[in-house]
């Protein structure tokens, strides 16, 4: 990993270690007991309490961290981490439907250069790509509710993406949350519950390049949708591993490229045996089989394999040229 993606990694587990070694040695300074005299007032209520006011943080950007911290030391580790994944939840779905039904255009101020890449994630991968955002923060959390809200994504997938994969974040948080408590309290097991929490932290900042690893995208090289419509005029090769149906269908295809459908393509790589030496952009709907097939054609030999980013729908985003569809079908894939 490059040093520049890693220090605000290191910069934020240098921070929550001093902050915990700080509260440890000056418990003096912190005075939790007008809190859990609140908490101790509603009685049953104090969960729901919490939740809503965890919501409310949310909606409202309130830092997600100061919550995630107080659950674990009002509730301890294990009830800290069931409402504070609840209140999460909830206020990622306010949020996510406040975007997309009321505050579409300040959504869209707000989040400015960095939606663009969000929601062509999402248009690519669906829930995948909101299950990747929470498990690694790549945008902001409070922001990333909205942004969300602005893509075609259902609510079903992704409330559920949102709620399984905010737990080892939840968990992290609510345990270090917990072992300040244990710190103010003298229990010397703290900076055992500190160091777990930490090792949760630290697995999860560095989860993307696992996650990378275990799809091939290491390996991957990309080509943009500008890049390729220059280097058409220079006699690149484009395959399209699209079926036939949607090579010819609503999105269309481009004018060069060259149709073989990832499931034949094993058994047809004689019929490119040409191209071994030559560069070969590989195109599909988004790039998950495009992806695919770079490995395929990368075992068998071919030296120059390149795959574009984004598919026919960011060609056709890109108001670039297509062929093979109707009229009619060309407003059915716009549609779309």
């Amino acid at each position: 990993m490059k040093l520049r993606a890693l220090i605000p990694r290191l910069v934020i587990a240098l921070g929550i270690t001093g902050a915990t070694i700080w509260v440890a040695f000056n418990p003096h300074y912190l005075d939790r007991t007008p809190i859990e005299s609140l908490m101790r007032e509603l009685g049953v209520w104090a969960p729901l309490a919490y939740i809503a006011l965890f919501a409310i943080g949310t909606v409202a950007f309130a830092p997600g961290v100061i919550f995630g911290l107080a659950g674990g030391a009002l509730f301890g580790p294990i009830w800290g981490t069931v409402l504070n994944l609840c209140g999460a939840t909830l206020g990622a779905i306010a949020a996510f439907l406040v975007a997309r039904y009321l505050a579409r255009d300040w959504v869209r101020r707000k989040a400015a250069g960095r939606l663009e890449k969000l929601i062509a994630g999402v248009e690519v991968e669906g829930w995948r790509f909101v299950a990747f955002v929470r498990l690694v923060p790549l945008f902001p959390f409070n922001l990333a509710n909205y942004a969300l809200g602005l893509t075609r994504i259902p609510l079903t997938p992704y409330v559920l993406a949102t709620l399984v994969c905010m737990v080892p974040g939840s968990l992290a948080y609510s345990w270090l949350g917990y072992a300040g408590r244990e710190a103010l309290e003298g229990n010397d097991a703290a900076i055992r519950y500190s160091l777990m929490a930490l090792a949760l932290l630290a697995a999860i900042a560095f989860l993307p390049r696992l996650i990378r690893h275990l799809r091939g995208e290491e390996t991957i090289r990309w080509a943009d949708v500008r890049e390729l419509a220059a280097r058409l005029k220079d006699g690149c090769a484009v395959i399209d591993v699209r079926g036939p149906d949607e090579f010819c269908g609503p999105l269309g295809h481009i004018a060069e490229a060259l149709n073989l459908p990832i499931g034949e393509l094993s058994s047809r790589l004689t019929e490119i045996n040409a191209l071994r030496d030559k560069p070969i952009i590989l195109v599909c709907r988004t790039h998950t089989r495009s992806a695919r097939a770079a490995g395929i054609l990368g075992n068998a030999g071919f030296r120059d394999v390149q795959v574009l980013r984004g598919g026919m729908e960011g060609w056709i985003r890109n108001g670039l040229p297509v062929e093979g569809r109707t009229a009619d079908e060309a407003v059915e894939g716009k549609a779309r």
